[in-house]
């Protein structure tokens, strides 16, 4: 049995935890069946998880899974408050670039000699995938699903400014002038008396609909933000990836990029830092209040829920003078090494990682599954229903256009730094060259 500690921090998490919750609480053992915590902070993918577990509890009735679902934020938080404590769930979801921590306070099970023995067949991933989760011969978790980014665009509103899907899908960008790309986004940033951007008259202290909605929330990596135009003018987070020791931050091509920002925003195309919404962008554009945004592809469901009434499209990432550049992340199902039920943890992460599983979360076309089978389950879903995704999979199937974000030990101590610099460059406190090498000096001393 798990602790009275065990029990009374859960009943706390289930009072946090969002609507979202399926059930919560410890791993249990009682009346021979053992009962597993299980987490995950998707609350768009939960209903495809609890089909998930119902059928794996079909198949193994004397096991049970408990769902548990918070929101991203709280759910980091939750986590590493319980894995400090000791009193962590059995089975989570892992993301990239936090699991190097957990890997390294030895608070995941090494997964390998169990894959070895239960001959586990790794073949069946997109490429690149399983190989993430392996640090010195140790294995961390296994695939469960892969995204990639791509624009998104208020198909009614640019047509109105003149902007075609055809010229929303071949755009170019650079540091110096913008290229297409700025061009659009001027077109696409209208002010209260219906200006765009182009037009001499246009007031850039009265902006209805920005044309760009850029992301500065994203820690290191720049995700949704800098991070593909970065790549795409030539940058590298590291000196190798994954488990490299030398980050780049200070590259010339990083600082080119982030005066473009602060040159888009000073023309009134893109909101300034201290002015935008504490609303996710995504939010924001199908209220109308930005034309484009750069976004994952886990938002795809967003923009085409019947709500949205064919408002939007995706369209691929401009082409830099590195070419078109976009992260490949993923994400594992992990098992928590203290977890009582070893064996039991290690069944449902096999079964969470297996196609009778990852097959029905591609039917169910929220996101794209790590297993090739799940993704064509998706991508057929995604077809029935009308829905063009090729944005997000022709540049994932590119393998000279995707990157990896970075894996690195001292990752939660990376993400404060650099998005700290990136905001203070954005709000013009800082000029880019130098608090990138400020910044950049900083992440490199941690290795030292």
């Amino acid at each position: 049995m798990r602790s009275t500690y065990r029990r009374a921090g859960a009943a706390l998490l289930c009072l946090a935890a969002t609507a979202g919750l399926v059930s919560c609480g410890g791993s249990d053992s009682a009346g021979g069946k053992t009962t597993l915590d299980y987490w995950l902070w998707d609350d768009k993918q939960l209903p495809a998880y609890k089909e998930c577990a119902d059928a794996f509890e079909k198949a193994n009735p004397d096991i049970g899974v408990k769902i548990t679902q918070t929101a991203w934020n709280q759910y980091w938080q939750n986590l590493t408050t319980q894995l400090a404590s000791g009193d962590a769930p059995d089975v989570w979801t892992n993301q990239s670039t936090y699991y190097p921590q957990f890997a390294t306070n030895g608070q995941l099970l090494d997964v390998q000699p169990l894959v070895d023995r239960d001959k586990v067949d790794l073949s069946g991933y997109q490429s690149g995938l399983a190989e993430v989760w392996v640090k010195d011969g140790k294995r961390y978790g296994l695939p469960k699903d892969w995204d990639s980014m791509a624009l998104v665009y208020d198909t009614a509103h640019l047509e109105k400014q003149g902007v075609s899907a055809a010229d929303v899908a071949d755009l170019t960008w650079n540091a110096d002038d913008g290229g297409t790309l700025e061009q659009v986004i001027a077109k696409a940033t209208v002010d209260s008396k219906g200006r765009n951007g182009l037009d001499p008259g246009f007031d850039k202290k009265h902006v209805k609909t920005y044309g760009y909605l850029p992301e500065w929330k994203d820690g290191s990596t720049g995700q949704n933000g800098w991070g593909p135009l970065a790549a795409a003018n030539g940058f590298t987070y590291l000196d190798k990836n994954p488990w490299g020791t030398h980050y780049n931050y200070d590259d010339p091509k990083l600082a080119e990029t982030l005066a473009w920002f602060r040159h888009i925003i000073d023309k009134g195309y893109a909101p300034g830092f201290d002015k935008q919404s504490e609303v996710a962008n995504a939010e924001l554009v199908t209220a109308g209040k930005g034309a484009i945004t750069i976004v994952g592809s886990w938002t795809i469901s967003t923009f085409t829920d019947p709500k949205a009434k064919d408002r939007f499209a995706f369209a691929p990432l401009p082409a830099g003078p590195e070419g078109r550049k976009s992260s490949l992340n993923g994400l594992s199902d992990a098992i928590w090494a203290g977890t009582e039920h070893k064996e039991e943890a290690w069944k449902w992460v096999k079964f969470l990682a297996s196609p009778e599983c990852q097959n029905k979360v591609g039917a169910r076309a929220v996101v794209f599954p790590a297993l090739k089978s799940g993704t064509e389950q998706a991508l057929a879903a995604h077809k029935a229903a009308g829905r063009d995704v090729k944005a997000f999979t022709d540049v994932a199937a590119d393998k000279n256009s995707t990157f990896l974000l970075p894996v690195t030990e001292h990752g939660t101590e990376i993400n404060p730094l650099v998005q700290d610099a990136v905001q203070s460059v954005i709000l013009g406190q800082a000029q880019p060259g130098p608090a990138m090498k400020g910044v950049n000096d900083k992440v490199n001393g941690l290795f030292k």
